[in-house]
């Protein structure tokens, strides 16, 4: 009796999961379309308005969406990706995009043959295990001690962006400071963090060309007396700390009862003591440069001054722990806690120079540095913010290659053998799922397809030349010289890309894929505005309760 009512609901179950999917795919493909022009070397820039007013000019996927507000929750979550491969990375981030919102858009036609998305999702995994696969058999080991070789990576994986017109100068900076900051962990294992110790100082003035990279820290600080203290010292023994040079302020509110005019004296003696121990304590291991990162008071910088010490105060405690990196300081919490091993010896030169209006303090020259700063010089505010963010991806590149040397072709070249290779693989797939896995094989020549759209040539004919080339599996390495067009040997060309990039690419494309088509229904949690003029009727008296009163909307002035 109930069998047709059953099958019905379950059809307008499945119908309202296929529109949702829909609307899923569409919005994805909305934000790939985006910044599908910004992929390859000669990408399109976008020019984005801020939250705050200014303005952003860039080519960098991750950029663009970050600045982005979105209203359809799966366009958040596609721009969520290109965060992901940021942070994880740090370069790839438009591959992402377009890679997903292609793996959406091959996946419609079968959700409208009302194919179950988990029968869909279950080819694309097992498309994704045989990608990895393809690109372990075709990553080839690099030297990572070899500079050209590193110099030829980092530019073909930073040519695609707008500093690309300044030569090497990018990519050897992001070489110097990524090698620089390495520590070794043992077992052939090397950790870069480039977060924690690489800084990246922008002063607008001079040109790009005068950036460098410094051997040691450079922070926008000055010593606390200028006329007294040395702004030069040579050799100099550094003592960091993270405790005030001051006198102790009260907790809450002390009270002092002074009944004779000579214990008011007594009291100021007190606070002097207490600071003078504090600076014999420091004084004691004979310093050239006391750094505090809290208060330093006039009496300490008296006692410092007389001592012929230069001083700053109130650095921040990322810098601090810089410093520390690179001189070879231990930061202490107490003066006297001090010993001779937290005296930092390995800086050759601290030095004050003016930049501009402002002065900026340079600790530089030391013997084993593990942290660096790089300072970017440039025209304007807009260049420098722009050369950052390529500078950051080609400190990533570098890092990935010095963690997990392997390289692959760059230019479309990979896609197009994996695409190629899970072509011939779909045919001993059994079963429903074979659709989906050819489907994702077409999907992946999106990445090549792009490149060309954005040279300018003839789209079909190019792919159809590629595609012949890669039928049998065997050209590898032919693919597609972003700035002309051509299809040549990316061996010859020098364009590579980081396997690591590739591989966290195809997986979060996929796995987002999958996530997407997943959702058979979008249930929002706000509230509704309720319409003007609705519910006039004579309102009941509202009683606050206590767990009200936090919610309570303040009156703007």
């Amino acid at each position: 009796m109930h069998a047709p009512v059953l099958v019905m609901q379950d059809s307008m179950k499945r119908e309202q999961g296929g529109k949702v999917q829909r609307a899923n795919i569409q919005a994805a493909k909305a934000v790939a379309d985006i910044i599908r022009t910004t992929l390859g070397p000669r990408s399109m820039l976008k020019m984005l308005l801020d939250a705050a007013g200014g303005i952003v000019v860039t080519n960098d996927g991750n950029a663009i969406l970050r600045e982005l507000d979105l209203a359809h929750p799966a366009a958040k979550s596609m721009i969520e990706l290109s965060r992901t491969q940021d942070e994880e990375v740090g370069d790839g981030t438009t591959s992402v995009i377009v890679l997903a919102g292609e793996m959406l858009h091959v996946a419609e036609a079968f959700i409208d043959k009302k194919y179950h998305p988990t029968v869909i999702c279950r080819a694309y995994a097992k498309a994704l295990e045989d990608a990895v696969a393809v690109l372990d058999k075709i990553a080839m080991t690099v030297d990572v001690e070899d500079r050209e070789t590193m110099l030829g990576l980092v530019k073909s994986c930073i040519g695609t962006k707008f500093t690309s017109q300044f030569g090497d100068l990018i990519s050897d900076l992001a070489i110097d400071a990524t090698r620089m900051v390495g520590v070794e962990l043992g077992q052939g294992l090397r950790e870069v963090d480039i977060k924690k110790y690489i800084k990246i100082e922008k002063v607008p003035g001079g040109q790009l060309e005068d950036s460098v990279v410094l051997k040691g820290v450079m922070m926008n600080k000055d010593v606390v007396a200028p006329g007294k203290m040395k702004r030069k010292i040579v050799n100099p023994r550094i003592i960091l700390l993270d405790c005030p040079l001051e006198y102790k302020k009260g907790e809450n509110q002390t009270n002092a009862e002074l009944l004779r005019e000579e214990d008011w004296t007594v009291l100021l003696k007190m606070e002097e003591e207490y600071i003078e121990n504090m600076c014999a304590q420091i004084l004691k291991f004979k310093p050239d440069v006391v750094i505090t990162e809290k208060g330093l008071s006039d009496l300490a910088c008296h006692y410092l001054c007389k001592a012929g010490v230069s001083a700053i105060r109130r650095l921040r405690k990322t810098d601090n722990n810089r410093i520390a990196k690179a001189c070879g300081a231990v930061i202490v919490n107490r003066p006297d806690e001090l010993q001779e091993s937290d005296v930092g010896t390995g800086a050759g030169l601290f030095e004050v120079k003016k930049i501009g209006d402002e002065f900026f303090t340079f600790i530089v020259d030391c013997k084993d540095p593990k942290a660096c700063t790089i300072l970017l010089r440039g025209a304007s505010k807009d260049l420098l913010n722009e050369v950052e963010r390529n500078l950051q991806d080609a400190m990533s590149v570098a890092r990935n290659i010095i963690k997990c040397p392997k390289l692959v072709p760059g230019g479309g070249a990979t896609e197009l053998t994996v695409s190629a290779m899970l072509k011939q693989k779909s045919s001993s797939v059994e079963g429903i799922e074979k659709w989906p896995y050819e489907a994702a094989a077409i999907a992946f020549e999106a990445i090549p397809r792009t490149l060309a759209q954005n040279c300018g040539v003839n789209v079909i004919r190019t792919m159809t030349a590629l595609q012949g080339k890669h039928a049998n599996g065997e050209n590898a390495w032919i693919g597609i010289d972003g700035n002309t067009g051509e299809i040549t040997d990316m061996k010859e060309r020098k364009i590579w890309d980081s396997y690591a990039v590739k591989a966290q690419a195809f997986k979060t494309a996929i796995e987002a894929a999958c996530l997407l088509l997943r959702i058979d229904d979008i249930v929002s949690g706000i509230k509704k505005k309720q319409a003007p003029g609705a519910g006039q009727g004579p309102s009941k008296p509202k009683i606050d309760e206590e767990g009200d009163a936090d919610n309570d909307q303040l009156i703007p002035e």
